[in-house]
């Protein structure tokens, strides 16, 4: 039996900007049967150096008029002050309360940072220009971010960073929840009083998830990475699975008292939704 307690964990939920209408209309569609899950806000990613900005903003509009509170990406590197205060401004007009502020990748081509080297300063700089008047998350890595130099480093940039005047924080996905447990109670340590929400990767295609987590640096444990592909392209096999693996993961940190859940929906509703259904939300 479902109780309140569970009915009460908050969620969220990550899209990524389409390329043709198409594609556009597809994610309204999926959009519309994720609304029923009552996500507190939508965050829509952004490419490397603003790449995909027009997309993310285009989205993100969509959201708010579909009645439901919507976060851009914001990413830094490469941009000049004048752009971010005149892309603070474009958020502003279109009744945009919240940001994902992100130091991002530099794209290739691109010969330097610009005038942002770290999110951190993002983050200031948006509380400078605006004060309080945006709720900003940013990225928390429990596994540690790939190009840190070492965990005590990562950490010391994610204090950093929330000093500046972040809000929340949401993680990279991960499947160790020990990773989870370890960095928040880092984070406590640092006398730091922010929600670090646990952002959730659904396991939906092995091949894809494996290239995805090797590249960012979220280790897939060994067990789990082994039973994946030893499923070949069964993919039946392999959503069975990993919904036994994820909704473990999202009950033993529930239990352990994440403020919410963060999901990475891949543009797809069926994952998210037998995942909520598995955890009675």
């Amino acid at each position: 039996m479902t109780t309140t307690t569970q009915n009460a964990w908050p969620l969220s939920l990550e899209f990524f900007p389409t390329k043709t209408p198409e594609g556009a209309e597809k994610l309204t569609a999926v959009r519309q049967q994720l609304y029923a899950l009552k996500p507190e806000y939508c965050s829509v990613t952004y490419g490397a150096g603003g790449s995909t900005q027009d997309g993310t903003i285009q989205t993100v509009r969509a959201i708010l008029a579909e009645g439901v509170d919507a976060a851009p990406h914001f990413s830094c590197i490469g941009a000049t002050k004048a752009g971010v205060r005149e892309q603070l401004a474009q958020f502003k007009a279109d009744g945009i309360r919240r940001i994902v502020a992100l130091r991002g990748d530099l794209p290739s081509g691109y010969g330097s940072f610009g005038e942002f080297r770290y999110a951190s300063e993002l983050v200031a700089f948006i509380r400078e220009e605006t004060g309080s008047h945006f709720h900003i998350e940013v990225a928390a890595y429990p596994e540690m971010h790939p190009q840190a130099r070492n965990p005590e480093a990562d950490l010391k940039a994610f204090v950093t960073k929330v000093r500046a005047g972040a809000d929340v924080a949401l993680t990279q996905y991960f499947f160790n929840p020990d990773a989870y447990f370890r960095f928040v109670d880092d984070v406590a340590k640092a006398r730091l009083d922010i929600p670090v929400v646990p952002g959730i990767m659904p396991i939906i295609n092995a091949s894809q998830l494996i290239r995805f987590s090797d590249a960012c640096g979220a280790e897939i444990p060994r067990w789990v990475r082994s039973r994946l592909e030893g499923f070949g392209d069964d993919k039946a096999s392999i959503q069975a699975f990993g919904l036994d693996v994820v909704s473990a993961l999202c009950e033993r940190l529930r239990a352990g008292g994440a403020p919410g859940v963060h999901f990475y929906t891949m543009n797809q509703a069926g994952p998210v939704k037998a995942l909520c259904e598995r955890l009675g939300l």
